[in-house]
């Protein structure tokens, strides 16, 4: 079974709504650990549109499971990460006209300047992924510059309209996590996955860890952050591929 990372930063969105103090995604996060996330994903923007620094800080003291900092190749983002030294940093696009993160990295055209700061974390102790899109250059390419781990962009799945299409993101994914695990790298998955679609990505072989947020915030809204974690990670369970699927730990 893969495991559970929760997102809590649409938590900071509805505060920051606001400009007030609460909900706290520090109150998110330990809420979501009680209902059995295996790990705490938060983005440090550039613009600093929901999570804050204070955020950063206060999660890293208080988060007891795996903590993964989503983040840009930015400069001073990565001289922060490089002092929060959080468990895991998941490298990212971003682009500040964007509601959440659309599609996935470029390691291809980007290698150099990302394998400086794959570099530079990995130095830190920080385990390292990138998310990419399930197309095999970015997956070589990750590999190739240092990440230990690669999280494959549901996005395409998550959108699809017709069956026939489903099954193509399907495939596609399936392709991209044997080209993962041939290149040395653990296989994570994110984007646009809900209570409604994640049973048939959960189902594949070879996911170690999923990242999921904006759906379970929403159901927080009518359960509670413990309740809507639980659910989720039963459909994880409930899904899971014979045998379990590989969870092994990425080398640092």
């Amino acid at each position: 079974m893969a495991l559970l990372g929760v997102n809590i930063d649409h938590v900071a969105t509805v505060r920051q709504a606001r400009d007030t103090d609460e909900p706290d995604p520090i109150w998110a996060a330990a809420q979501a650990e009680l209902g059995g996330a295996d790990g705490i994903t938060f983005h440090l923007r550039e613009d600093r549109r929901h999570i804050n620094d204070r955020d950063a800080r206060l999660l890293l003291e208080t988060v007891a499971v795996k903590l993964n900092m989503e983040m840009a190749i930015a400069d001073d983002i990565v001289d922060i990460a490089a002092e929060l030294r959080p468990d895991q940093c998941t490298i990212v696009p971003e682009r500040r006209e964007e509601l959440t993160t659309e599609g996935g990295l470029d390691v291809v055209q980007h290698a150099k300047r990302i394998g400086a700061v794959v570099t530079r974390l990995r130095e830190r102790g920080i385990t390292l992924s990138a998310f990419i899109e399930p197309v095999t250059e970015q997956i070589k390419a990750s590999a190739d510059v240092g990440f230990h781990a690669i999280e494959l962009w549901t996005g395409a799945y998550a959108h699809a309209k017709t069956a026939a299409k489903r099954d193509q993101t399907l495939a596609d994914l399936r392709r991209a996590i044997d080209t993962g695990n041939e290149s040395g790298l653990e296989v994570h998955g994110g984007h646009g996955l809900t209570y409604r679609n994640v049973a048939l990505v959960a189902a594949l072989p070879g996911f170690v860890e999923f990242n999921i947020g904006h759906s379970i915030v929403a159901r927080s809204v009518f359960t509670g952050m413990l309740e809507a974690v639980r659910e989720m990670k039963q459909l994880l369970v409930q899904h899971a591929p014979q045998g379990g699927g590989s969870n092994r730990s990425p080398a640092q």
